[in-house]
């Protein structure tokens, strides 16, 4: 794991350079995912209560964002810098985390482990980049909430 600054969001694969997108993630032929997001605020909280640091990217999340709750994207749709997104799931932490990141990883972060998201419209997007969760109009169009 390694951050950048920007990358492309891409239809069908997920982040541009990203395990998943290469099609080498770890899960991709029982439970594919395109792109992975935890909040900044659970990654505290779950570092503070189990003493296991999540800052070099431990969490094993592609995105890590901040400010909104998690069931907030809950069957929702949210925009990225350019990009346009949909919830898939809630992702919980498994086994495998705690072989990569160490003993316990995956039981620090419990619940908070995130959500998997696909991409729906492609784009460019970059740390600082405002995250805008939508919601659906009686047309079926996304707007914000």
């Amino acid at each position: 794991m390694h951050s950048v600054e920007t990358t492309q969001a891409v239809v069908g694969q997920g982040l541009a350079g990203d395990r998943y997108a290469a099609g080498l993630g770890h899960w991709k032929t029982v439970d594919a995912v395109e792109v992975t997001l935890v909040r900044a605020e659970d990654l505290r909280a779950a570092e503070k209560r189990s003493g296991v640091s999540f800052a070099h990217g431990e969490h094993r999340r592609n995105l890590v964002v901040s400010g909104i709750p998690i069931d907030a994207y809950r069957r929702r749709q949210f925009r990225i810098g350019e990009a346009l997104f949909e919830f898939h799931r809630l992702r919980p932490p498994c086994g495998y985390l705690d072989r990569v990141a160490g003993r316990g990883t995956a039981k620090a972060l419990g619940k908070a482990a995130g959500i998997g998201a696909r991409v729906i419209v492609a784009g460019r997007i970059s740390v600082g980049d405002t995250v805008e969760v939508l919601t659906e109009d009686s047309f079926g169009s996304p707007r914000p909430c």
